[in-house]
């Protein structure tokens, strides 16, 4: 048989759930109405893959290098430095890149809004501004990105690998209990500290309370690494290829493994992004690579907003406008294969990551249909096809023969 000639991978973040109460003991995977994954899981089969290696934390940035074929105990070194790229920030071998957050804290300090209420790119970028000039005598730089999300280098002598949190799972919580600890860190917490005064008075946050929108009032450094070192996935696999998302970590992945990367209007990262535009940009972006890896983060937003509803709903847009067209467009190619997964479970219960093997559907040419199991975490501890190593499924995708597991 002829390898596979067209292969694409779509990513509905953080979809994967645990049982719900308000859904009769069903997860948002099992009730929204997806007849498109549902038809690559009946063509093809059902597996499962486990994409966060044992005591690494269940993050995005983990988990799609996993996906994309890169084993994250090896390549892993922080989310700061896949952003940096994104941004093309070139970071020199002694410095380390910081996510730096835009976050909301109340007059108690607790943690309100990890993303500031996504405050637009250009107000976040004037208060950043503010911080570089505040900071100028600090070895940092301050590098404004997409709304709440910033990059901050550390450019000094000393050391610097600190333990950090993510903000978005200290959510309602007391931001003092979760500062920075170990080497380092002393910097850092007086950063943290210091913006809160600078910036909780700043015009840009008074016309925010006004409008009732939660202000951006403190900085949240997090996730430091090194720029790793990625094989270039067009030499290892032959094959050329694009990713198509809104999320700056998965555009900063592209970057240093050599893949290109497709900007599309009207692409948000949350609710309201453009199912539609990303599935016509996927199917566009087939005539011209071999691989296109498609990414939708609004599942995972729900997830962390507690929100079923949105869930829901962001799962069966994604079927409807991304899976649907792109698996139609597969079809007249003959030689392709289709994969379908999270990337880790976002459990509204929890509002945050956990590090559950993952549901996959996979179909095309070479792939015997089965179509026992249905396509819901459900078939996880059910399913025949393996991958406790989950930086080996694309192997699996892409190579002919490859033994399972």
């Amino acid at each position: 048989m002829q390898a596979a000639r067209k292969y694409c991978i779509i990513v509905p973040d953080g979809m994967a759930d645990w049982p719900l109460p308000r859904l009769t003991g069903r997860t948002p995977m099992e009730v929204a109405r997806k007849p498109n994954m549902d038809c690559v899981a009946a063509e093809g089969v059902v597996g499962m893959a486990r994409l966060i290696p044992g005591k690494m934390p269940p993050s995005s940035d983990v988990a799609n290098l996993c996906l994309l074929g890169y084993d994250p105990r090896k390549y892993h070194t922080g989310r700061g430095p896949l952003e940096a790229a994104s941004l093309g920030i070139k970071l020199g071998p002694r410095e380390i890149a910081f996510r730096c957050n835009l976050i909301t804290v109340d007059g108690k300090g607790v943690i309100e809004d990890y993303c500031a209420g996504e405050i637009p790119s250009k107000e976040a970028a004037i208060l950043i501004g503010v911080l570089k000039e505040a900071f100028a005598d600090k070895p940092v730089k301050f590098h404004p990105g997409i709304s709440f999300k910033n990059i901050m280098v550390y450019c000094g002598e000393d050391e610097m690998s600190p333990t950090c949190f993510p903000p978005h799972d200290h959510m309602g919580e007391d931001f003092h209990v979760h500062l920075p600890k170990g080497p380092g860190s002393e910097l850092l917490i007086e950063m943290i500290q210091a913006s809160r005064k600078l910036l909780e008075s700043h015009e840009i946050n008074k016309v925010r309370i006004d409008l009732g929108e939660n202000p951006a009032n403190m900085i949240w450094p997090w996730s430091p690494g090194r720029t790793p070192d990625l094989e270039q996935f067009e030499r290892r696999w032959g094959i050329k290829g694009t990713v198509i998302c809104a999320v700056d970590l998965i555009k900063g992945i592209a970057a240093l493994a050599g893949l290109d990367s497709i900007d599309v209007p009207g692409a948000t990262g949350s609710y309201d992004t453009d199912y539609s535009a990303k599935g016509r940009y996927a199917v566009n972006a087939l005539q011209q690579y071999d691989f296109v890896f498609v990414h939708v983060e609004a599942p995972d937003t729900a997830g962390h907003a507690a929100d079923i509803q949105q869930k829901i709903k962001a799962i069966e847009e994604i079927d409807r406008h991304v899976v649907g067209p792109v698996h139609e467009a597969l079809k007249p190619h003959g030689n392709y294969r289709l994969l379908v997964m999270p990337d880790h479970y976002t459990p509204v219960e929890k509002r945050t990551h956990m590090p559950d093997p993952v549901p996959f559907a996979l179909c095309g040419a070479g792939i015997e249909s089965d179509a026992s199991l249905p396509f819901a975490e459900s078939s996880v501890p059910k399913a025949t096809v393996r991958f406790e190593e989950g930086h080996q499924l694309i192997e699996y995708m892409i190579k002919d023969q490859v033994e399972a597991g």
